[in-house]
């Protein structure tokens, strides 16, 4: 009986923080505390070191994950002259279940995003967009609105990438064109992915935590649309009016790129099932995807010896190009860390500033004295400076009483709100590293009022198709 016995021990060892929680113990307001103006200051240093990400070469995830383990240490030190020292684990426990979800959903996502890399598809893609000739207003608007259409499925940093690509291939030499096609593309990731909730991390933590059910957030197309729209519109004409030379050769997609395109989105329907009609967490169903993905590189590796044979006959179109042994390991290797990291980093800060007080103070402010509408406009535009993913996880953390054209709203200008400028936004810095001297800071904010009046009229078609 003794192991039994030592197991009841454990398990109420490992539940006696959540019993005191239950109990009716609250977290102590400590925003006016050195221990509050400490994380405050910590939290700070750290940011800004994010945001000068570009000039110092530094990886953002590396100073938010020492800022978090400090602000938690502190909290901890201070908590351990209180009755209750144990609540500080929990809250900690409960930030990182919360991560742990949304961290394994999106490594699913760019394990996918970075097989059908591998497997050439987007590469493909680039160079039929490279020989078909266009124009170059008429590849602004190519680029841009197949920017608009990828990102809801894949992440806006791969798309923007991806398009700026095509530019840089077709209208290198000519700057004024490079510019304004990098700012339509960054413009159109971003309001693509706000309609979706795969297309940005703020859509998937906010369809993960209930405020919006899955077919709720398409209600958001339309304003999307018109985010995207009108600053190119505006651009149109600025956009010089000559035709480069076609050049290229095709690209084959490699053997399993088509079928991996479809698994891709048999996962996806997996994992919107699983929460839809089994009321289980979205990640189940992707990880069960993952494992979709895992059995079908097998069957790749099994067969890779025939499909070598295959192709020299050139009998099976779909098993052109690279047929070597596809280990999907591989992709998941190349997930971006530095960004799960740094998401880690941000949930941690954001989750013991929470604790602290800071956010019940903020949401008073915002939520209470401002309303409702006048605070989530004001997260759009604080997240042109600041990254969307913290914003939006302390606007969940909040939790303000808000219907659900409220959380359309917030998630609306915590997508497109980073488009204002070049550095609000993954996709916007990428771009200034990848299009360097042709697209920078400078040249996307000759555009900000054009995309501001996207901003504005995106806001207004919502509220005036969904309601608030």
């Amino acid at each position: 009986m003794k192991p039994i016995h030592s197991l009841f021990a454990m398990l109420a060892l490992m539940l006696a923080p959540t019993l005191a929680l239950a109990m009716g113990a609250e977290p102590l307001d400590l925003t006016g505390a050195g221990v509050g103006i400490f994380a405050l200051v910590v939290f700070a240093l750290a940011y800004l070191l994010v945001m000068a990400e570009e000039f110092t070469h530094l990886r953002k995830s590396k100073p938010v994950i020492i800022a978090a383990g400090l602000i938690w240490a502190a909290i901890a030190w201070t908590y351990h002259a209180q009755p209750d020292p144990t609540l500080p684990e929990h809250a900690f426990r409960h930030n990182l279940l919360e991560y742990a979800e949304l961290m394994l959903f999106l490594l699913v996502a760019m394990t996918y995003i970075n097989s059908m890399e591998e497997r050439r598809v987007f590469d493909a893609l680039r160079a039929w967009l490279i020989r078909a000739g266009l124009g170059f207003r008429a590849l602004f608007w190519v680029t841009g609105t197949l920017a608009f259409f990828i990102s809801p499925v894949a992440d806006n940093l791969t798309t923007a990438l991806l398009m700026c690509a095509v530019v840089l291939a077709v209208g290198g030499d000519n700057a004024r064109f490079v510019t304004l096609a990098c700012i339509n593309i960054v413009v159109g990731a971003n309001a693509g992915g706000a309609f979706s909730p795969f297309g940005d991390i703020t859509t998937l933590m906010v369809w993960q935590k209930g405020m919006v059910e899955f077919w709720g957030f398409f209600a958001l197309f339309i304003p999307s649309v018109v985010n995207f729209v009108v600053p190119a519109l505006l651009m149109h004409f600025a956009v010089p009016n000559e035709r480069p030379t076609a050049s290229g050769e095709a690209v084959a997609i490699a053997r399993g790129g088509r079928r991996i395109i479809a698994l891709f989105l048999i996962t996806i329907a997996t994992a919107v099932s699983f929460h839809n009609f089994l009321h289980m967490p979205p990640v189940l169903g992707m990880l069960t995807g993952l494992g979709y993905l895992q059995l079908f590189g097998f069957y790749l590796k099994k067969t890779c010896k025939r499909a070598h044979e295959t192709d020299a006959q050139g009998e099976e179109e779909d098993r052109i190009g690279d047929v070597a042994a596809f280990d999907v390991f591989r992709p998941i290797a190349r997930a971006e860390w530095d960004t799960l990291l740094f998401f880690y980093g941000v949930v941690a800060c954001v989750g013991g500033l929470g604790f602290l007080g800071y956010l019940n103070l903020a949401s008073q402010v915002m939520y209470t004295e401002w309303g409702a509408t006048n605070a989530n406009i004001a997260i759009g535009l604080l997240s042109a400076i600041v990254d969307n993913i913290p914003v939006m996880f302390a606007v969940l953390t909040m939790n303000p009483d808000m219907s659900t054209g409220q959380w359309l709203l917030v998630t609306l200008t915590a997508g497109v709100g980073g488009s204002l400028l070049s550095i609000g936004s993954a996709a916007g810095v990428a771009l200034m590293g990848q299009a360097r001297g042709k697209y920078t800071f400078f040249g996307h904010l000759k555009w900000t009022p054009a995309i501001a009046a996207g901003y504005v009229a995106s806001i207004y078609a919502h509220i005036w198709i969904n309601g608030l």
